[in-house]
């Protein structure tokens, strides 16, 4: 009940047709790009987060006296 590889050359040979080779080229170019900058974002968010999670704040919990009303 899937797509057969019959179905989908036809699917390929239409969206050819329809539009051309050089638009497809540059859509898949396009595309290309679009993958490319998003793995680098991702790639780029988790050297972030690795870095956020190594600094280690040190302090010391005092009381404070609540104001008088």
């Amino acid at each position: 009940m899937g797509i057969s590889v019959t179905k989908l050359l036809i699917i390929l040979v239409i969206v050819i047709i329809v539009f051309g080779t050089k638009r497809l080229k540059n859509i898949g170019a396009d595309l290309g790009g679009a993958i490319k900058t998003f793995r680098k974002a991702v790639k780029d968010g988790e050297e972030q987060t690795a870095d956020a999670g190594d600094d280690v704040i040190d302090s010391e919990v005092t009381a404070k006296d609540k104001d008088k009303v």
